[in-house]
């Protein structure tokens, strides 16, 4: 089978198409035909030499986001049938014609949308979920901020959060306004026009995909006694002061979130926004382009093209 592999770190120009043997599940494992597979910034800061600093060791086969139809079910797995049609993350690989999964990673794609959506969900939505949910604990009509609410994780964290009954302010460049608004954002603030820090204050929960800067800006939004959950910052205890909640969250894979955030896609309170499609073969062009931050939704990598 295909499969993307990287022998040693560096740019676009270390990504190779390889052929590697066709694996074979464990006990409660499941082989997936991947059909597409999402394109995201880890993606490529572990090529770059991320992956060194996470203990990878080489050569790593790409991918962490995938959609697909089983073909092969482990012994000890339920709920899951050869021909059932599953997304959801993997911890590598997914850059392939297929992939193992544990059966706990996926749930089964709603009919309503096809694969290439499906394959822009799962990493995206189970950040956005995890962070606004799990560690910031949003209720309907608390307000929140949402950083780069234009991009993957973004714009469905202001569906999710408009799903949920909370009042959005999403944050991005002027150009995505319409986007952004679309999406269901009650405000929105164009971040190149005025400092959002200054217009923006009182925030019961901030989610910030963006980092550096944009993070250490957006703590001085939420409120005493709020929470600001960033995706990709490492917040310290200064950013703790007067009774703010500092928070990083790491996805995990997590069936039950997932299948829930399936029943929204069905509902039609969430949509999944395909920016570009790129075949196997130029997954170096899909990672130069991420690299830009400036799509609007995800890229993604679309490896069966009968589907």
């Amino acid at each position: 089978m295909k499969a993307i592999r990287i022998d040693q770190y560096g740019d676009e120009s270390v990504l190779q198409v390889v052929a590697v043997p066709r694996p074979r599940p464990a006990r409660n494992q499941l082989l997936v035909n991947v059909y597409a597979a999402g394109v995201n910034p880890l993606d490529w800061k572990i090529r770059d030499g991320a992956g060194a600093r996470f203990g990878m060791n080489l050569p790593v086969l790409l991918g962490s986001e995938i959609s697909g139809v089983v073909v092969e079910v482990g012994e000890e797995v339920t709920g899951m049938n050869v021909g059932d049609a599953v997304y959801g993350l993997v911890k590598a690989g997914g850059y392939a014609e297929y992939v193992l999964v544990n059966a706990d990673e996926v749930a089964l794609k709603p009919a309503s949308i096809d694969f290439l959506q499906a394959a822009v969900i799962p990493l995206a939505g189970l950040t956005a979920w995890q962070a606004m949910f799990d560690l910031g604990k949003l209720r309907a009509g608390q307000t929140m901020l949402i950083t780069a609410a234009a991009g993957g994780v973004g714009s469905l964290a202001v569906q999710l959060a408009k799903a949920k009954g909370a009042v959005v302010i999403g944050m991005a460049s002027g150009k995505n306004e319409s986007f952004v608004r679309d999406l269901g954002a009650d405000e929105f603030v164009d971040y190149t026009r005025q400092p959002f820090d200054e217009v923006v204050t009182g925030m019961d929960l901030v989610f910030d995909t963006v980092g550096g800067e944009t993070f250490e800006r957006a703590v001085a939004c939420v409120k005493k006694g709020g929470t600001i959950v960033t995706s990709v910052a490492f917040p310290t205890s200064q950013h703790v002061a007067d009774g703010i909640h500092a928070l990083r969250v790491s996805c995990q894979p997590n069936r039950y979130e997932l299948d829930q955030i399936s029943q929204l896609v069905i509902a039609g309170q969430l949509r999944a926004h395909v920016a570009q499609v790129f075949p196997l073969a130029q997954v170096g062009d899909a990672h130069r382009l991420s690299k830009q931050g400036r799509t609007s939704g995800k890229i993604v990598l679309q490896i069966d093209t009968n589907h």
